[in-house]
């Protein structure tokens, strides 16, 4: 049984894939980055806009990742690439580090709150 080439990913799409989900990882932490600088000088407000914006960015790079498991899910044949593994483990740290961001920026405001008593 010979399979149609229409139910395999080729090695393009799912590079093409990849880069987006790297595109938008990437921005996320670098934003994530810049909130950080922001919880360390009190701009919570900034902080929070920031981290939102990650958000946006990670949603992005699920988007690419969710567009693969459907393809998966309808039966096409996915080979697993080395970038595809790069952007997988981007996403998920970033990911991390977006929930830690988060919670750090808690714990800078209750901080900050603490230290005005």
């Amino acid at each position: 049984m010979t399979q149609n080439n229409e139910n395999i990913m080729n090695s393009e799409e799912i590079q093409v894939a990849a880069f987006e989900i790297i595109l938008n990882s990437g921005n996320a932490r670098t934003t994530i980055h810049q909130a950080f600088a922001g919880m360390r000088k009190s701009e919570f407000d900034e902080a929070e806009q920031l981290l939102t914006e990650a958000n946006e960015e990670i949603l992005q790079a699920h988007k690419s990742q969710t567009a693969l498991l459907k393809d998966y899910a309808n039966g096409k044949k996915i080979e697993t690439e080395i970038i595809m593994v790069h952007a997988q483990d981007h996403l998920m740290t970033t990911m991390t580090l977006l929930e830690v961001a988060q919670e750090m920026n808690y714990l800078y405001q209750q901080s900050a709150q603490n230290s005005k008593k």
